[in-house]
């Protein structure tokens, strides 16, 4: 079953790489897209993807750790904990488009924050965080309680064991949960589609100017990500070479997300032996 599994996830990949990697170049990765000519590139999407990727982890990664110290360290057994991680498990659950028109209607439309990249980020803080709140749970839970007993015999508070600690010591965990759930929403479009917007204006990577209309880290711009950027050229493309483009664009999202991966073992295995004192 194993072998199966295996094979399936090599002729998924290997097809994708097989037929994208031939049409990736540097033009491809500097270019902005074209919406009715041919030979556009995918810089915009690229830059998106890691801008709301980078704020999106931002606004999860504190609520998300805070919320994994006190179920772990502070909760007692009761049926309110229970509740919070039954409704944890609920929204970790939930798909992605649910996710994308609940964000519609409450932030795009509520809060007018229309089709922008802040918006893209919120709805992806609801996909991420029941998945780094399980996360750093689990990381802290992972601890020896011995350690926790060394620290209160030294006349430690249970704050300053947790943060003098307990935190260090689980940083392995933490990096690499935060790195793989970076990995899912870098791919994420279903949410987007409906927060972010299927449209990037013109911009200026020379504008550093977070406040104005063309600045490329104006946060409430319309952004179309990778992800966004391959699901509508696959539906409703018009550019004479959008299969190229589309084979392109997904080969270099599956690279991304590979070297996310294999980054965030190269970071959790040296966190650890940094931690542990071990070679």
């Amino acid at each position: 079953m194993v072998g199966i599994v295996v094979l399936i996830l090599i002729a998924l990949l290997g097809y994708i790489l097989i037929t994208g990697v031939p049409h990736v170049s540097w033009h491809f990765l500097t270019s902005p897209s074209k919406e009715f000519g041919a030979g556009g590139g995918i810089a915009n999407e690229l830059f998106n993807s890691i801008y709301i990727l980078v704020i999106t982890l931002v606004i999860s990664c504190p609520l998300a750790l805070g919320a994994g110290i006190y179920l772990s360290e502070f909760a007692k057994p009761s049926w309110l904990t229970s509740t919070v991680r039954t409704l944890i498990e609920v929204l970790s659950s939930l798909p992605s488009i649910v996710v994308g028109l609940f964000g519609y209607l409450v932030l795009v439309i509520k809060f007018q924050l229309d089709f922008s990249i802040i918006s893209g980020a919120f709805a992806l803080m609801f996909v991420n965080l029941p998945l780094l709140t399980r996360n750093t749970e689990e990381a802290l839970t992972a601890v020896p309680h011995s350690q926790r007993e060394a620290g209160w015999a030294l006349g430690l508070s249970q704050w300053r064991t947790i943060t003098k600690i307990i935190l260090p010591a689980a940083v392995p965990g933490l990096v690499t949960g935060v790195i793989l759930s970076a990995g899912r929403i870098f791919g994420e479009a279903a949410a987007l589609i409906f927060t972010a917007g299927q449209s990037t204006p013109v911009i200026s990577y020379s504008n550093w100017n977070p406040f104005s209309p063309t600045s490329f880290l104006n946060p409430m711009r319309p952004a179309e990500t990778l992800a966004v950027h391959i699901w509508k050229l696959n539906t409703d493309g018009i550019t004479p070479d959008a299969d190229q483009i589309s084979s392109g664009a997904s080969a270099v999202l599956i690279i991304v997300i590979l070297l996310i991966i294999l980054l965030s073992r190269y970071l959790g295995n040296y966190c650890y032996r940094k931690m542990s004192g071990t070679k």
